[in-house]
Order: structure tokens, then sequence, then C-alpha cells
């Protein structure tokens, strides 16, 4: 349950996003006078930092579809009726699930400007229709309200289950986030009539993409992908406020140069993903990548005694754990490899070990101070023969 539980926590900020604007619209409480003109400026702020956001952090994805919103909100701010309308929601989907459907090349590539191009002729015929709207057209089934018409509906479908298809399983936030403004467009669509509401659910729509980029952003610099482990600026950080009480603990992977020397580094990323793993589950304390093959692990308002217990536990772990390395001529298909399971292959196990030095604050000694105590406590587990915990 708990685990399940950590699986849907990316959905927790779109999913609040969203309640926040869906509550608003059901309190149905205008805006003062002298705040009525946030309902225009609002969601035009949000959308075009969104846009320019995504440009600035090479999302392609999610360019497409700030741009694509920006310019439905414009269009129907300039051209409020039915033809419109029926043409922008119809649009905006259709965008959504070409972008997702072709791979993430990012905004700033020769190739992105076709996408400008693109969007510059949906302008020119929106702008077209709205100046000579059609009539009869909008009466066949599959483009008659209500309010959405069935075509946008479906297309939205479609664009939302690619959203999820693109963001499982690892629910990063840009995808998390892409389809969280589907949803949020799909709301819009079907409260376009009223003006306040539709505001709403476009400004949120921008603020969700905004939310999202920002914390990719806070990911990529505070936390590593390899592991999952918070990285190095993120210890720093944490450090900064640890207080009097704690020990600190690094680990380094014992002749990791040979493993990717002799086995390539895709075994190297499966030791490294191997010891962070193992160093996640340390009680009491949290583990964070350092840097290279090295780890630290924080152990907030303990001695160094239990910090010492703690990691000579996961070190013998990770000794008495053998790492299986494929072999190379290991089928990639699936259903290949079930035929070719009861055969003998040539896997051989790996053994891992690491090194470890803990230190814990003395005389006044500053975190700094405490790290570089580790670190050399690590490098005397090293000259003693490794695979061992040093004070």
């Amino acid at each position: 349950m708990i685990e399940q539980l950590r699986a849907l926590r990316p959905l927790g900020v779109p999913a609040g996003i969203l309640a926040a604007a869906a509550l608003l619209v059901w309190i149905g409480k205008p805006l003062p006078a002298s705040l009525a003109g946030l309902q225009t400026v609002g969601p035009y702020a949000a959308l075009i930092v969104a846009a320019a956001l995504a440009w600035w952090y090479n999302r392609g994805r999610s360019f497409v579809i700030a741009l694509s919103l920006l310019g439905s909100f414009a269009a129907l701010q300039l051209w409020h009726h039915k033809a419109v309308y029926t043409t922008l929601v119809v649009l905006v989907p259709m965008n959504v699930l070409l972008a997702l459907l072709y791979r993430e090349r990012g905004a700033r590539y020769r190739a992105s400007y076709a996408w400008l191009a693109l969007l510059a002729a949906e302008a020119l015929l929106v702008a077209w229709i709205g100046a000579s709207p059609p009539r009869g057209t909008l009466e066949t089934w599959w483009l008659r309200s209500p309010p959405t018409p069935f075509i946008a509906r479906l297309l939205l479908a479609g664009a939302f289950a690619c959203a999820l298809w693109r963001a499982w399983p690892e629910y990063k936030p840009v995808p998390v986030g892409n389809a969280g403004a589907i949803v949020t467009f799909f709301l819009a669509a079907e409260w376009a009539a009223s003006g306040g509401a539709y505001a709403l659910f476009m400004g949120a729509a921008g603020v969700l993409v905004i939310v999202a980029l920002l914390h990719e952003s806070h990911q990529l610099a505070f936390r590593d992908q390899l592991t999952g482990l918070p990285g190095r600026r993120a210890l720093e950080e944490r450090l900064r406020s640890v207080g009097s009480r704690y020990a600190l603990a690094m680990v380094d992977v014992d002749h990791f140069k040979r493993f990717n020397d002799t086995h390539g580094h895709d075994v190297g990323d499966q030791v490294l993903r191997l010891v962070g793993g193992r160093l996640a589950e340390i009680d009491d304390g949290v583990a964070y990548r350092y840097g290279g093959e090295e780890f630290c692990v924080l152990f907030p308002g303990s001695d160094i005694a239990a910090a010492e217990r703690a990691v000579e536990a996961i070190r013998r772990t990770i000794e008495h754990y053998r790492m299986a390395v494929r072999a190379p001529d290991r089928p990639k298909q699936a259903e290949e490899g079930v035929k070719r399971r009861g055969e003998r292959r040539a896997e051989k196990a790996l053994s891992v070990t690491v090194s470890i030095g803990v230190a814990a604050p003395a005389d006044g000694r500053t975190p700094r101070e405490v790290l570089r105590a580790a670190d050399q406590a690590l490098y005397r587990a090293k000259n003693a023969g490794r695979n061992r915990v040093s004070r």
C-alpha cells in the first residue's frame, strides 16, 4: 500500500492545482471590479510564461502544448462564436496528440520550426473562420456540440491516453504536467460558455505546465538520474540545517574502475544502482549520490555508534549479494528470451564490495569538516584492505 502511494506521489501537485481551479469555479464568486482584468491577463501571463519556460528548458512537447493553449485562449477572446470554438477544440488536442506521438527532440532544434509553421497556418485558418464563419457544416453529428463536439472528445481522449503512455512508468513531472494540462483544457472547453470558468481553467493549464517544468528542473539539479537518490547539491542544502547531533558516512565502491574496464559502463551503472538501492534502505539514514562511485549517508539525530552499526549491516548485505551479468548474446526480445530460458547461458555473477568511513561532529566541527573527516576515514578503510567500515 505504501509503495502504491509513493508511486502516485507525482500526481499530487497537478491534482491539487486542478482541484483548486474546480473549487474556485464551484464557489463562483466574481472578482472585485479592481481585479476583473485578471480574468484575461491571468491566463495570458500563465500561458506565455509556460511557453517561454518550455523553450528555455528545451521541452518540445510542453512548448507545443503551451503555444496551442495560448493561441486557443487568444482566438476565443477575439472571435467568441461557435465556429471558432469548434475549430479550436479540434486543433488543440490534434496538436497535442501529434506532439506526443513523436519522440521528444526539444523545442530548439531545426525541425521544430515545422511546428511553428503548423501553428501559424492554424492561426490563419482560425482567423479566416472567425472573419467568415461557415454555416451548416457545424451541424454534422461529429461536430455538433454538447458542448464539446464528438471528434474533439475523441481527440482529447486519445491525447490523454498518449500522455499517460508517455508518463508511465516513471511519472516524471513534465509528462504528468502535460497530461494534467490536457484534462484542464477539456474542462475549459466544457465551460467555454462561462467566461470566468473558461479563463480560470486555461490559466490553471498554464500553471500546470510551469510547475511541471520547474519541478523537473529541480529534480535534475537535486536528484541523481541514475540511482534515483538525492544528489550532492541536495546534501549540501540539508547540511545547512542538520543541527548538532548527526553522523555522516562516506561510501565508495571498491575497484569500480575495474568493473567499467572489464565489463563495460552498463555493468558499472548496474553496480551503482545496486549500491544506491541498498543504501536507500538504511534505517534512520538518508543516502545521497555524492559523485562518481561515491555515496554519502546522513544520519540526523544519530551518534556515530548507531551510524556505524547501520552501515556495517548494509556493507554485509552488499558483500553477500551476487549480481548477474547478462551474456552478450542474450536476446533483447522477451519472447525469444522465454524460448531460450532453459538453455545454459554464459552469465557471470559478480560480487560487489564497498568501503565506508564514518564521522560525527566533535569539538565544534562544521558539517564540511565532518564530511572531510568521514572521507579521511573512508581512505583509512581502503588502505586497510577495503570492504570494511572505519572511523
